[in-house]
């Protein structure tokens, strides 16, 4: 599918509804489209990537098919075989220390799993550490202040964090997965975009709104705006000698 475009963003807005009752098809579409991004600027076949918190492994999954010599590394077994066995060579890792050496991947990939972590900087110098020079960094995650940045208790949570998940409760009659300052973070766009700039080890190839159907690249430019409008911010970056 075209990137951006109407028909990608539709089709993958219509995957993510059924993420619930069908989640192998919407993981599979979105590991699809995220190995298209990266193949704008890198080639998947032959290159060593390490997939960072990437869940139960349908990226890596996409990866080896294109060839790869795809790493999954997970910190949360109960996600890591939610739906169904591991990829084979899975490793149970956290991304703050991963078991890698300076250098050894082609690409470090985590697809929305900044957002999940308390230390978002240091979580991505790992990420940098570990990728070699010329080599890229794939980093997407859902800004606090997107119509999805409460993840199931959004668009609530603009009303506050505490006041959402107790609706999702009343709601529901269970209490939400995500609770703010233990597995859900606030990052904004703003900040991430300052501090990757002032990073003097990676250049930014790309800042674009993850599924925007159109002014991709655009829309993160705008102060203010981009904190809404982008919904999921994809970052691609660039390891500097």
């Amino acid at each position: 599918m075209r990137d951006p475009s109407l028909r990608r963003s539709y089709t993958l807005f219509r995957a993510f509804l059924r993420e619930r009752t069908d989640p192998g098809h919407c993981y599979r579409l979105l590991a699809r489209d995220a190995a298209d991004q990266l193949e704008r600027y890198a080639p998947l076949r032959d290159a060593v990537v390490a997939d960072v918190g990437g869940g139960s492994g349908y990226f890596t999954a996409e990866f080896r098919r294109r060839g790869a010599l795809g790493w999954l590394f997970e910190p949360d077994m109960a996600e890591l075989t939610a739906h169904g066995p591991p990829p084979e060579g899975a490793v149970v890792a956290d991304g703050y220390l991963l078991p890698l050496a300076d250098g050894a991947v082609d690409i470090c990939f985590s697809s929305n799993v900044l957002e999940h972590v308390a230390d978002p900087q240091t979580f991505l110098s790992e990420m940098i550490r570990v990728t070699r020079p010329g080599g890229l960094i794939y980093v997407a995650f859902t800004n606090w202040f997107s119509p999805w940045g409460g993840h199931e208790t959004a668009p609530w949570h603009y009303l506050g964090a505490e006041r959402a998940r107790a609706r999702y409760r009343r709601r529901t009659g269970r209490a939400a997965k995500h609770t703010l300052g233990v597995n859900l973070f606030a990052v904004h766009i703003g900040r991430t975009l300052r501090q990757v700039r002032a990073r003097d080890d990676i250049g930014l190839v790309t800042a674009r709104s993850r599924y925007a159907p159109f002014l991709a690249e655009a829309i993160p430019r705008l102060p203010g705006v981009r904190e809404v409008a982008t919904w999921n911010l994809l970052l691609i970056l660039r390891r500097l000698p």
